[in-house]
């Protein structure tokens, strides 16, 4: 949703304040808003007491939660908001927390701040004050503001803004018992609000006086942001005043010739001298901020010397609990333990008792059938894999590393279109490509979502592929390194070719950098549970709709067809006929075609060149169903088609060409 559509949904609904109902009935509404990596999730799972609903926000692909919680005597809607810096916004995940904080008519409006950086958390606190909303500020990250030497004044900083201000470690639950109970007595008063220079404040009255509404937000805020040319508030009282708005335009631009800045760089200076006089009544000016071992360590994740060895050691933890616990501990016992000794031949004597028709029976319990190959490799193969992926991910995510990831490699992914943020979805890949094509929602602009989707359909082999590769090139080191080569380089020059060819804005990044910290058990379960509990949900679905698909491929003979149709670019690309039936199937799963290669190795059948080039071109081929369903409703069925129509013919293109070289430089495999 662009942000003139954002904005138009709320603006002109009125003031932000409770109804006569929403007072007779005693039900408030908080929302929670403030940077990302501050724990504006911990605080709303301390105040609901779980994840609760999460949804789109509508026209956009941007994420709202939202839960109840009883404080006090009374019980009140709680929604947490995706992380912003500003009212005026960039992102669309700040346009959206805007327009939830505009549409909801808050009762009260938390901004969890990061203590430790409340200089420049502050900055949105006085914009939220002008913007006339009922702000209680919590310092949040206590602990660690105190590990680094800060002191913070709380009742002088309440005094100098006007609004309740708590300290909280949330995490801990420390200072959520203050917070609740400032939040049950919270009572709106007028909070101070800045005074900018004699032109701005000028400009500011006369444009007050010609907005003819109430809004959501204050005039004042309105004025402010028409001053920075925020591109939706423009829009929206353009469309409200017709010829009107040329008042405003010659106001804002008499007002520009008084600075030889622009006035959002003007307006900016003016908050951060307020924001420093603030600091230097509330903290302790003296103090110095003593760098600790995390913060040591912290820098050094950062800068490339160190950062890239330390990565490869992550990545090496991520495939030993992944790619060998996961993988192969883990999915050996659930496939050939628990479903092939008893799930599986119980369901076939069931199903074979029940129902006499051959034709059911391979729909239930056949070798494609909805039980034994559906609900088996989703429960038994993929689903360990995705858990212990999931776990590993939460462990790295609650350390606060996936910040610094990105920022170690944010000037290489600015090549391919990207920025460092895209490292999410781009990990999130190698444990489930249908979750991290979702995932792509967090990246800024149209352009990077579509990038990012590419390349993950394309390059990123899933973990579940994975395993069954590294077994097919076990022992073949020169073959893995061939494969890890082609597919980095494929990763690198896709992207490349794409950053040049689609329109659309050039990738910006900025992030906030949340202190290094030891994983909090507490939330590693919360989150694994959640992600878990979402596979279930999106994915299983996905495996029986795989099964019956299959079922009627073979049983009205459109695969025989389409076997003999992909032999032929098979054979073109140097390996056996026989792979092409593997390679139907991995459309279905992508690990599957991979086993169906591992079945030609293990007859002989599929050896040396031929090998390696069918697992790089397997590796490349068509997404799995799965993830092209996740792309058809992220991205469009237009868009999903388009990458498919260039995936498949550049799969075989790559996988001739690396045929013909290692013939050519009679490579020994």
């Amino acid at each position: 949703m662009e942000a003139a559509e954002i904005v138009r949904h709320w603006l002109g609904k009125g003031s932000c304040h409770s109804t006569a109902s929403e007072k007779e009935e005693g039900l408030k509404r908080i929302i929670l808003v403030g940077s990302p990596n501050v724990g504006k999730s911990v605080v709303f799972g301390n105040l609901t007491g779980k994840y609760v609903t999460v949804s789109n926000y509508p026209g956009t692909t941007v994420e709202v939660t939202k839960g109840k919680g009883k404080i006090g005597e009374k019980e009140f809607e709680i929604i947490d908001t995706p992380g912003m810096y500003s009212l005026l916004s960039i992102t669309e995940e700040e346009r959206v927390a805007r327009s939830m904080l505009m549409e909801k008519c808050p009762g009260v409006v938390i901004q969890v701040t990061d203590a430790k950086n409340i200089e420049r958390e502050l900055h949105l606190t006085l914009q939220l004050i002008e913007a006339g909303m009922p702000v209680v500020l919590d310092l949040n990250l206590m602990d660690e503001a105190e590990g680094v030497g800060m002191k913070i004044d709380l009742e002088e900083l309440e005094r100098q803004l006007g609004i309740p201000v708590v300290a909280t470690v949330a995490t801990e639950g420390v200072g959520m018992d203050i917070l609740k109970g400032r939040l049950a007595a919270y009572e709106n008063k007028e909070a101070r609000s800045i005074k900018y220079d004699e032109a701005l404040e000028s400009a500011i009255q006369r444009i007050e006086r010609i907005l003819p509404s109430k809004y959501s937000l204050s005039k004042r805020a309105i004025a402010l942001l028409l001053l920075q040319e925020d591109s939706g508030i423009t829009v929206l009282i353009r469309e409200e005043l017709k010829k009107g708005y040329n008042a405003l335009e010659d106001i804002m631009q008499e007002t520009k010739k008084h600075y030889e800045q622009p006035l959002n760089y003007i307006i900016a200076l003016s908050r951060q001298k307020e924001v420093r006089r603030i600091i230097g009544k509330v903290s302790d000016s003296s103090v110095k901020k003593t760098l600790n071992l995390r913060e040591e360590l912290s820098r050094l994740t950062m800068h490339p010397l160190t950062g890239i060895p330390i990565l490869l050691a992550s990545l090496y933890g991520l495939y030993e609990f992944v790619g060998v616990l996961g993988a192969q501990v883990l999915v050996d016992f659930f496939e050939n333990g628990v479903f092939g000794k008893f799930i599986n031949p119980l369901a076939t004597r069931v199903v074979s008792s029940i129902l006499p028709w051959k034709v059911a029976q391979e729909l239930l319990v056949d070798q494609y059938g909805i039980i034994t190959l559906g609900i088996r490799y989703a429960i038994a193969i993929i689903l360990p894999i995705v858990t212990t992926f999931f776990i590993a991910f939460s462990i790295i995510e609650d350390t606060g590393y996936l910040p610094r990831l990105a920022m170690l490699i944010d000037r290489l992914f600015k090549k391919i279109g990207l920025n460092g943020r895209a490292v999410i979805p781009v990990v999130l890949g190698f444990g489930c490509d249908t979750m991290a094509t979702m995932v792509t929602r967090i990246l800024e602009t149209k352009r990077e979502r579509i990038i990012a989707t590419l390349l993950l359909s394309l390059a990123i082999p899933c973990s579940a592929q994975m395993g069954v590769i590294l077994a097919l090139l076990a022992g073949n080191t020169r073959g893995l390194g061939i494969f890890i080569g082609v597919m980095a380089i494929i990763f690198l020059f896709t992207g490349y070719l794409m950053a040049k060819l689609v329109p659309g804005e050039k990738p910006v990044f900025y992030m906030e950098i949340p202190s290094l910290r030891w994983p909090k058990l507490s939330n590693v379960i919360t989150k694994t549970y959640t992600r878990v509990e979402w596979y279930f949900k999106e994915i299983l679905p996905l495996f029986i709709l795989a099964s019956i698909l299959i079922w009627l491929g073979r049983i009205t003979g459109i695969f025989d067809l389409i076997v003999s149709v992909l032999s032929y670019p098979v054979h073109w690309i140097g390996i056996p006929d026989k792979a092409a039936e593997a390679f139907l199937y991995g459309f279905f799963r992508r690990d599957f075609g991979a086993a169906g290669l591992y079945d030609l190795k293990e007859t002989g059948i599929l050896s040396g060149i031929p090998l390696v080039v069918s697992v790089v071109t397997m590796a490349l081929f068509m997404p799995c169903i799965a993830q092209l369903c996740m792309t058809i409703k992220e991205r469009g069925i237009k868009m999903a088609l388009g990458m498919l129509a260039f995936i498949f013919p550049f799969a075989f293109l790559i996988g001739g060409l690396l045929n013909q070289a290692l013939l050519i430089l009679e490579v020994k495999l």
